[in-house]
């Protein structure tokens, strides 16, 4: 079965965790526009040559160029898709059902993680990724085995982000809950809105994912 789903959530939810899991055991296509846009840029395509021209303008690339992008990697076909960073915004969304309409398939499901921002704000201050493999870690609930060493792939390489500390992360929060979190409504009248504990262990919230998509309706 073909699924389409966007994961929405405050930064540090663990969408980018779940999306990976969805990746391996349902072989979705994850859609990351920061991943499109840097594929975009050096492609040589019509596309990419718009997207380097604005980015070395320093310029924001626009919503029109984003859903070209998408369109692009849609129209290659796939099992269906995670859209990772898209919508953001209001009319970001009416700008993606306008185009899933027109390529005639649907968003299936958008999954809310929700959080508890205090619990948010300490689970993120602690957080490590390797900068290998992605594997993500925390000070306190999920360290490295051996320490200064990624358990899955062995590199030292491991990296904290700048911006993974407590006032930087209600900056970004202020901003999810003013752009970001009114699609919450926006799909609850849609009717595909659902939530999952975004704070649970990641078997658990993975589990609760996994209940949502498979009581969706088939579809060819």
């Amino acid at each position: 079965m073909t699924v389409n789903i966007i994961l929405l959530g405050p930064p540090g939810a663990g969408k980018g965790t779940q999306a990976r899991r969805l990746i391996e055991e349902r072989g979705l296509v994850q859609l990351s526009t920061g991943d499109m846009l840097r594929e975009a840029r050096s492609s040589g395509t019509d596309m990419g040559k718009r997207v380097a021209e604005v980015m070395d303008r320093g310029e924001l690339v626009t919503d029109e160029i984003v859903i070209g992008l998408i369109r692009e990697r849609i129209e290659q076909g796939g099992k269906g898709f995670i859209f990772d960073g898209f919508p953001r915004t209001l009319p970001q969304a009416d700008a993606l059902e306008a185009l899933m309409a027109e390529e005639g398939q649907r968003v299936d499901a958008v999954i809310e993680m929700r959080v508890d921002d205090a619990a948010l704000v300490s689970r993120i201050s602690g957080r490590f990724t390797c900068g290998n493999c992605g594997e993500v870690y925390h000070d306190v609930t999920k360290p490295t085995k051996v320490a200064g060493t990624c358990d899955v792939c062995g590199s030292t390489d491991l990296r904290r982000r700048a911006d993974d500390n407590a006032d930087s992360l209600k900056t970004r929060l202020m901003e999810y809950y003013k752009k970001t979190s009114p699609l919450i409504g926006y799909y609850w009248c849609k009717g595909n809105l659902h939530s999952v504990d975004g704070l649970a262990e990641i078997d658990t919230v993975g589990a609760e994912m996994a209940a949502v998509l498979d009581q969706l309706p088939s579809k060819a």
